[in-house]
This record gives structure tokens, C-alpha cells and sequence, in this order.
């Protein structure tokens, strides 16, 4: 009860004040004084700014004046503001620029590296400060006035601001997403091209993509009669020629579609070589996808939002998009701001006796963290017993499977946050068959070929995050792995570095190199 006494207080705390808390600036004016405190407003394009100075109540003490997005004019620009504060008196500022896409960003880091505090207003809300007053006259200057307006009235919000590695993060895993999309497009190409040329030719293999002598075969033959004219001879001397690995089987069932084949189109030869050109394109994009999603272990394993692979379903790429997205986890106060950034709240609709409290979803909010969030809400579904035992029943009750997906990326922002902000492995229901990190980054590292040296730095990097107590744990499926390596096998055997990166790893968690040893079996070396 007390506990939840003081949240309650906390919130009507919150509530007694109508200023957003990132954006009021009231107790500052009221220790200067409203005719000291200089507000600049910036209304950015692409290749130029518009700016002016004015003292809270809305004295203008620098016109409108444009500046172009070079270093000379910008360090000028600053000069000219910190020259006008000192002049006029004004003891404390701050620059409220309008947020433009990428535009604005220019503007924001020379008021920065000028020591400036820069906050960031909407376009949104200067759009709505500006239409009371000019509702037909859209220009720079009534711009800059909504922008001050805004200001005023606490809608310039503070920025937080990341460094090089979270942004580092960010870029890569959005650049991730936007190579797969790609690449799925292409892949619809590919089968279409694909089929105009060759038809029925793709349904021969059950994964198009991890065949190793689907396409191999369709670029070196032209036609099917081509491949039957090859014969299965022929065409297995071409590919242990190209060195090859195939299937008796494959050949086989390949040739008797040839002579079954329906006959191409009549530019089946323009789509062949298309098909071809997109393939190529479709492999060196998952070529760079591969390489992203190594880059993007590195950056995890700096951040404890690696915790969050010992969830079930929860793997490297989703962890480092979610953490792409959030941000330090200092910049939430609880799991309520994560979803609230996400906008996974419904829309209300109240006046007088009219109340729908239950609208649609927020349609105003950061579209990539509410994607991402929903995006592991159907993984979890799909790969987690917890999630998707409890999605079933929700099912079964009749619930609709859109409010069913929200409610689960609901309940995992809390436990993410629990979880990130705690520095642990949370106990729920969801971890009850908990994976162990190091193991499954492991796994991840060796089905993407990573170099031994980067896998143990990631290894390194992630231990530092995992608290003390679950070290047990986690050493247990690594010593298994460990043991199996040094058992003694029959035949040749190839390079073992993995069991040096297990000692090595298990030496740091403080567990010994073999946990049992089977009867009569000589000691490992």
C-alpha cells in the first residue's frame, strides 16, 4: 500500500504542472527575469537558416536574419548571439531550433559546440502556433515567431543527447532493416524473372536461396533443353568441375522437370539475364547484411541490453534494434516511458459526457521503437512458450490478435526494462527456459564465420554485463561443449580454436575447464 501511495503521489506531482518536463523553462525565467532571458529561434532548410533573438515576453533583439550552413557564418552567427546577450543585458539563453529531417542538425551542433543549450521544437507544434495567429500567411518569419511561442509555453524540448556508439548502433541497425527489405524486394524479382524463364524451375527446391546448385545450373545452362542435352553426366562433371557440392537426387529430380518444362516466355532469355543481374545484387546485399549483423554484436556486447538474449526468442539482431531504438536506458524513468515513446497506448477522446477511452493506438509517436517492440511481440508469440501459450488463450477467448500483440510488447518493455535497468536476468515466467548469453552468442558468431579474435572480444565485453551470480550458469553449457571437444574422436580433425575461446572464457567466469569425465578416459591436454 505504501508503495503504491507514493507512486500516486508521484504522478499527481507530475500532474500539478501543465509544462511538458523536458521542455519548461519557467523556474529559469523566473530567476533572471523574463526580460533577460534570450530565446533564439531557428527555422532550418536545406542549404540555409533563418534565425532571430528575442527576450521571453517576445522583444526582438536580432531581426530575422539568414545564415548559409558553412563554418564561416555559422561561428559568426553564434558570435553575433553571445556579442547581443552581453549587450542587451540578457543573463540566460537558450536556441529552440525547428526540427527538419537531418537539415536542422547543422545549425544544432554549431550552437553546441558553441556551449549553447539547444532544444528542438516539433514542426508539428509550430505549425499549430503559428495557425491562430497567421492561418493564411506561411512564411520564415511567422515561423520563427510560432517557434518562439512554443518555447514560452514549454514545447522546445531538451534533446538527449548520444554518443558516438549509441548513434553508431542506431545507423547500423536501421541500415540492417533497410537492406532486408530490399532484399526480400528482390527476392519477389528474382522468382518472377525466374518463372517467365524457367517455369516451375524454383519449386524444385524447398529454400531457393540455400541451394548450392539452383542457380549455379541456371546461369551456366540457358534452356532446359540445354540441361538435357547436358545430361546428368555432363551435369555433374561441370559442377565437381566448379567444385560443387550436389546430390545425385537433385540432379535427377532437376532433369526430369527439363523434360516436363512448360517453355519459357518469348523474351525468356532478357528475363534470365535479369533474373541473374537481381541475384547478384540479392547476394552481396545478404553478404553486407551478414557483415552488419556482426558489427552490431560488437556494439550489443557494449551495452546491457545483451541481458536480454537470455530471453527465449529474443536473438542478437532483435537486442541490438531495440537498443538501436531506446537509447541509454538512464533516459526512461520506468517502463510506462518506453511505451509511451512508443505510442502503445490508446487514443482518448473526451468532452463533457462523450468519453472514448479506447481509441485506436497513438498515432503521433517514434514509429521505429513501436515497430521494433511489436516486431518481438510476434516473435515472442512464435518462439516463446510463455507468450504463445498466453496469445492461444487469448485466442480462444475471442481477442482480437492485433490487442493481443500490443499487450505482449507491453509486457516485454517491462521486463526489458527491469531487466536493462537492473543490471539482471529477470525471473518470469518468460525466462523460464532461459537461454544462456554467452552460449547463444556463441552460436550466433559461428553460423556468421566471425573471426576467433573478435568472438572472444565480444565474449569478454558481454561477461562484464552478466551479473556475478549467474556465472554458473552460464558457464554450464560452455564447459559441456568444452568436454565434448577434448573427448577423444576417431579420424582427422580439423582446427579446435573454439575450445581455446571456451578455456579462455570459462577461466574468466571462474569455473574449471571440465566439469566430468567419463570412466577410463585419458585426462584432456
Amino acid at each position: 500500500m505504501a508503495a503504491r501511495s507514493s507512486r500516486s503521489r508521484s504522478r499527481r506531482a507530475l500532474d500539478d504542472s501543465l509544462q511538458k518536463p523536458r521542455g519548461s523553462i519557467h523556474a529559469r525565467v523566473q530567476e533572471v527575469g523574463p526580460e533577460h532571458f534570450g530565446i533564439v529561434c531557428v527555422d532550418c532548410a536545406k542549404a540555409r537558416s533563418k534565425w532571430l533573438l528575442a527576450d521571453f515576453y517576445g522583444k526582438v533583439v536580432m531581426p530575422p536574419t539568414e545564415v548559409a550552413h558553412n563554418r564561416v557564418e555559422l561561428d559568426f552567427m553564434t558570435s553575433q548571439v553571445r556579442r547581443a546577450c552581453q549587450e542587451h543585458g540578457l543573463c540566460d539563453v537558450l536556441v529552440a531550433i525547428e526540427r527538419t529531417g537531418r537539415y536542422h542538425h547543422v545549425v544544432r551542433d554549431a550552437f553546441r559546440r558553441g556551449q549553447f543549450e539547444t532544444r528542438i521544437v516539433h514542426p508539428y507544434t509550430s505549425k499549430r502556433f503559428r495557425q491562430p495567429a497567421d492561418p493564411d500567411n506561411k512564411t520564415d518569419d511567422k515561423d520563427l515567431a510560432a517557434i518562439h511561442r512554443a518555447t514560452t509555453t514549454g514545447f522546445a524540448l531538451i534533446e538527449p543527447q548520444l554518443d558516438v556508439s549509441w548513434q553508431t548502433l542506431q545507423l547500423l541497425a536501421r541500415h540492417r532493416r533497410d537492406l532486408v527489405h530490399k532484399t526480400s524486394l528482390l527476392a519477389c524479382q528474382i522468382r518472377e524473372h525466374l518463372d517467365a524463364a524457367w517455369p516451375g524451375y524454383g519449386a524444385l527446391f524447398s529454400s531457393l536461396w540455400e541451394s548450392k546448385i539452383a542457380f549455379p545450373l541456371f546461369r551456366n545452362f540457358t534452356s532446359a533443353q540445354a540441361l538435357l542435352e547436358a545430361g546428368g553426366t555432363g551435369i555433374c562433371a561441370w559442377l565437381r568441375g566448379q567444385k560443387i557440392y550436389f546430390k545425385l537426387p537433385s540432379i535427377e529430380t532437376v532433369l526430369s522437370w527439363a523434360q516436363q518444362a512448360a517453355p519459357g516466355e518469348a523474351t525468356a532469355l532478357v528475363h534470365r539475364r535479369l533474373a541473374l543481374v537481381d541475384f547478384d545484387d540479392h547476394q552481396r546485399k545478404t553478404m553486407e547484411i551478414l557483415t552488419l549483423e556482426r558489427e552490431l554484436s560488437f556494439y550489443l556486447s557494449q551495452t546491457p541490453y545483451v541481458l536480454l538474449l537470455s530471453i527465449p526468442g529474443i536473438n542478437v539482431v532483435w537486442a541490438a534494434e531495440f537498443a538501436g531504438e531506446m537509447g541509454p536506458i538512464e533516459h526512461y524513468l520506468n517502463s510506462r516511458s518506453i511505451t509511451g515513446r512508443a505510442g502503445l497506448f490508446p487514443s482518448r477522446y473526451q468532452s463533457d459526457q462523450v468519453d472514448h477511452p479506447n481509441g485506436r493506438l497513438a498515432r503521433r509517436a517514434n514509429r521505429r521503437l513501436r515497430g521494433v517492440l511489436l516486431g518481438i511481440g510476434d516473435t515472442l508469440i512464435g518462439c516463446n512458450h510463455h507468450f504463445s501459450v498466453l496469445a492461444a488463450r487469448w485466442r480462444a477467448l475471442g481477442k482480437d490478435p492485433r490487442d493481443s500483440h500490443v499487450k505482449i510488447a507491453l509486457r516485454f518493455a517491462r521486463i526489458a526494462f527491469s531487466m536493462v535497468a537492473g543490471r539482471q536476468v529477470f525471473r518470469h515466467p518468460c525466462v523460464r527456459e532461459r537461454h544462456t548469453i554467452l552460449d547463444k552468442l556463441l552460436a550466433f558468431h559461428r553460423e556468421h564465420g566471425t573471426p576467433w579474435d573478435q568472438t572472444l572480444a565480444d565474449l569478454h565485453r558481454t561477461m562484464k554485463h552478466v551479473p556475478p551470480k549467474e556465472y554458473a550458469v552460464e558457464a554450464k553449457p560452455l564447459a559441456e561443449q568444452l568436454h565434448n571437444l577434448r573427448r577423444p574422436h576417431p579420424g582427422p580433425r580439423g582446427p579446435q580454436r573454439l575450445g581455446d575461446i571456451l578455456a579462455i572464457v570459462l577461466a574468466r567466469l571462474g569455473v574449471g575447464l571440465v566439469q566430468s569425465q567419463e570412466p577410463g578416459e585419458p585426462n584432456p591436454t
